[in-house]
């Protein structure tokens, strides 16, 4: 079910995904083939001015995920409402990583195909080179990040509840840490990191709705004042 917003403001989905096994588990190659554990979302809706007007944050897991987790539970089939309402789908590394891996689960259609926005891609663009999300979040903001993806792998080979409740908290705040490093861009239109000297580097970006899509949201608006 599609969520309706005040005439005019967005919907924007940041989210962050969490595979079951390594590149190097059995030979695998595509990340569509690494399985999921867990997905964190954060779903907001912003007005004109794109400030925040709304927000929430939600973990959704594998069915396989049921019997091992204490308390209130989301799955898979609960999330996709967010991201196929949305006006956009935020990550880090997203075109060639998170948004492959979902195509293995998603089963509506191309996951890749809905409105996404990378911002790993246009540091690529203004830099030339890739860039860790934990080098830009470091000089950006001041934090980093507070694991890696070999420790997400593990917490799920685990599987007891506190291995997983430390999933579920490493993903969200890998999605609060893409947040921050898409709000600041987006504010400032700049973002730091240092490269792989070690040298400390700004770069200009612009993460700015594009004019046509402005102009039909304008008179989108319009219509339902008739």
């Amino acid at each position: 079910m599609l969520l309706m917003t005040n005439g005019g403001n967005r919907i924007e989905v940041i989210y962050d995904v969490e595979t079951i096994n390594f590149f190097n588990d059995a030979e695998l190659r595509s990340p569509e083939d690494l399985g999921i554990s867990v997905v964190s979302a954060y779903r907001r809706e912003v007005d004109k001015d794109l400030n925040e007007v709304s927000g929430e944050m939600k973990s959704f897991w594998t069915p396989d995920a049921a019997p091992k987790i204490d308390g209130p539970k989301t799955f898979f089939d609960d999330m996709w409402g967010w991201f196929e309402e949305a006006d956009r789908i935020i990550g880090y590394n997203s075109f060639g990583f998170d948004n492959p891996a979902m195509n293995g689960i998603y089963e509506k259609g191309d996951f890749t195909k809905l409105k996404h926005f990378d911002v790993l891609d246009m540091i690529r663009l203004a830099f030339g080179h890739r860039v860790k999300l934990d080098s830009v979040a470091k000089e950006t903001l001041g934090q980093g990040k507070i694991a890696g993806g070999a420790d997400a792998v593990t917490w799920w080979a685990k599987g007891d509840p506190e291995s997983l409740a430390n999933l579920k908290k490493y993903c969200e705040m890998d999605v609060e840490v893409t947040k921050g490093v898409y709000d600041y861009g987006l504010k400032n239109k700049k973002l730091k990191f240092k490269d792989r000297w070690n040298e400390l580097r700004e770069i200009e970006v612009d993460f700015s709705y594009p004019v046509e899509e402005e102009s039909v949201r304008l008179v989108e608006t319009q219509m339902e004042l008739f």
